[in-house]
């Protein structure tokens, strides 16, 4: 395998350029050391270690004060650590990491703020504007990541935030900030700062327009833990989510609400989602799983005589093929008809569902629609559809009647007491 001595791209025949920085004559055998050769030529053997005899030391952890992302992170940061923070434009990236920094900054250590696309009077606005204490809060403008490091070594801070990791200028490296080769090379150095000095460290990342991390994919190996911050524009819930985590487990998700004073943590999202909720025709109320934490939303459907020659479908949290899918098992195993008419989906709370441990609530939705009944408030729906109209039995069957029962819903409609979809009636 030939490596680039500048950028550390790996090719594996030789060529004179390398693609990625674009230097000459840098790339070379990276088996040509001698620190790994015998006198005769060959390697010597890599030392091994027993792991039944290694010392494991509890991970310690920071918390941040703020509840849900003590539940992302399992417990908080951790010493040393470089965090990947994620999410669109607008969602509240910047002002989470604002509470982060205030929370970590004390009289003992401050918070360091690396900014190069805010000003020092922006960021100073957002703290006022949160109500935040900005003492002890350390901030600089410089994209020049060896001055920002020795600027840390300095400070020794609690935290380190570096907003965006696509602004930064590594050293040595040829290349303007937010190509692959600058992005590589100055999440490296952040991470040998981190690792070398204890300090945690948090980086924003830019995303592209299919909502994954700008950047090469090599950024999220490197890290040890990739958080991505969701959100619909119209709606004020955020969800923090842990992509990768090297310290613990990538199944807890965190609820917040954004509000003029930040982000709010949720503890009970599922009462927080349903609190406006009616029983009319259409509503139907299910558990989804975020990881291993259920949660009750409410789904709505509205069918109406459609107009036009094709039928309209629209939906909202929810995906639209899978919704013609159930339109047709619908249409097929059951007697209602809804082929030749407009049908609207919408998951309330700007919630997008991924499992299809909905499908026979978003089906029970659109026949009380069509029948104009409303459900029981006492009844909570789910389970998974096939096409033989069959309900099928979905994860955490238990969790999810649990949950329903605790809030109220008494008469759960799952696979144990349905089924087909021919069963249902109001």
């Amino acid at each position: 395998m030939l490596n680039c001595s500048n950028c550390d791209a790996q090719y594996s025949r030789w060529q004179g350029r390398c693609t990625e920085c674009a230097k000459w004559g840098t790339i070379a055998d990276d088996t040509g050391g001698t620190s790994t050769k015998s006198k005769k030529g060959g390697a010597t053997a890599a030392p091994l270690v027993d792991l039944g005899k290694a010392d494991v030391a509890p991970t310690a952890r920071v918390s941040t004060k703020i509840p849900e992302c003590d539940r992302v992170l399992s417990g908080g940061l951790v010493a040393g650590s470089v965090t990947l923070l994620a999410g669109e434009p607008g969602v509240g990236k910047s002002t989470l990491v604002a509470q982060l920094a205030a929370s970590f900054a004390s009289d003992k250590a401050c918070a360091y703020y690396v900014s190069g696309e805010e000003s020092q009077g922006q960021i100073a606005m957002r703290l006022k504007r949160l109500e935040l204490e900005p003492k002890n809060i350390a901030f600089s403008n410089s994209v020049e990541i060896d001055r920002v490091i020795a600027t840390a070594k300095k400070l020794k801070p609690a935290l380190l935030i570096v907003d965006s990791i696509q602004t930064a200028l590594p050293q040595g490296v040829d290349s303007t900030p937010g190509t692959p080769t600058s992005v590589r090379a100055a999440t490296s150095q952040l991470i040998s700062y981190a690792k070398a000095s204890n300090v945690p460290v948090i980086i924003i990342g830019q995303v592209t327009k299919d909502g994954s991390v700008a950047g090469p994919k090599t950024l999220e190996h490197l890290v040890d833990t990739v958080l991505s911050l969701e959100g619909d524009r119209d709606s004020s819930y955020r969800i923090l989510r842990a992509g990768k985590h090297r310290f613990g487990g990538t199944d807890e998700i965190g609820f917040f609400e954004m509000s003029g004073k930040g982000m709010t943590s949720i503890d009970n999202p599922s009462a927080r989602f349903l609190e406006e909720r009616t029983s009319t025709p259409g509503s139907v109320v299910t558990c989804l799983m975020e990881g291993t934490r259920p949660i009750l939303v409410e789904i709505q459907a509205l069918v109406e005589k459609s107009t036009f020659a094709n039928p309209i479908r629209r939906t909202s949290g929810y995906d639209a093929t899978r919704l013609q899918m159930l339109i047709a098992i619908i249409n097929k195993r059951t007697k209602h008809n809804v082929g030749n008419q407009d049908v609207y989906v919408n998951v309330v709370g700007g919630i997008k569902i991924k499992e299809h441990a909905a499908d026979l609530a978003v089906c029970a939705a659109i026949i009380s629609s069509v029948t104009d009944k409303a459900l029981s408030k006492e009844i909570a729906v789910f389970g998974e559809l096939g096409l033989g109209g069959e309900v099928r039995s979905v994860p955490y069957l238990e969790k999810r009647v649990k949950e329903a029962d605790r809030l109220g819903f008494k008469r759960p409609l799952s696979p144990k007491n349905i089924k087909q979809l021919s069963e249902f009636s109001l």
